[in-house]
C-alpha cells in the first residue's frame, strides 16, 4: 500500500491534470453537444470553437491554481502566463479543428466520436505544452 501511495504522490500533478483535464474534456463535449449535437444551433466547427473558448477559461483556472500550482503575483508575470497558456490552447484548436474537419468534413463520421477523440489527443497536447512551456518550475 506505501508503493501505491508513493506513486500517487510521484505523479500528483499528472493525476490532477487528468481529473481536471476530463472536467475540461467534459464541459467541452457538454458545450458542443448542446449547441450542435442536440439542437443543431449552430455549425459544428462555431460550436467547436465556443465550447472550445468556455472549456480554456476553466482549464487555465485549474491548470493554474490546482495542477501546477503556478504562484505569479506580478501583473506582468500573470499576463506572460495568461497569453503563454491561450497561445498554445490556440495551437491545440487548430489541431482540435482539423481533425473536426477531417473527422465529420471529410470522413463523415458522427460528430461527437471525432469530438471524443479529438478531445483526448487535444488533453495530451496541452499537458506537454503546459508542463514545458507555461507552468514552467522556476
Amino acid at each position: 500500500m506505501n508503493k501505491i501511495w508513493l506513486l500517487i504522490k510521484k505523479y500528483e500533478k499528472v493525476w490532477s491534470y487528468l481529473f481536471f483535464g476530463g472536467l475540461t474534456t467534459l464541459i467541452n463535449l457538454v458545450v458542443f453537444n448542446v449547441l450542435y449535437t442536440w439542437q443543431h444551433l449552430l455549425g459544428y466547427q462555431l460550436a467547436n470553437v465556443l465550447a472550445w473558448f468556455l472549456s480554456v477559461l476553466f482549464a487555465y483556472i485549474t491548470n493554474k491554481r490546482y495542477v501546477f500550482d503556478s504562484h505569479q503575483n506580478s501583473q506582468q508575470a500573470m499576463r506572460t502566463e495568461l497569453f503563454s497558456f491561450f497561445f498554445f490552447r490556440v495551437l491545440s484548436l487548430v489541431l482540435d479543428l482539423l481533425i473536426m474537419q477531417i473527422g465529420v468534413g471529410i470522413l463523415q463520421q458522427n460528430a461527437f466520436w471525432v469530438k471524443l477523440v479529438d478531445n483526448v489527443l487535444v488533453v495530451i497536447a496541452n499537458y506537454f505544452f503546459s508542463k514545458i512551456f507555461i507552468f514552467k518550475e522556476h
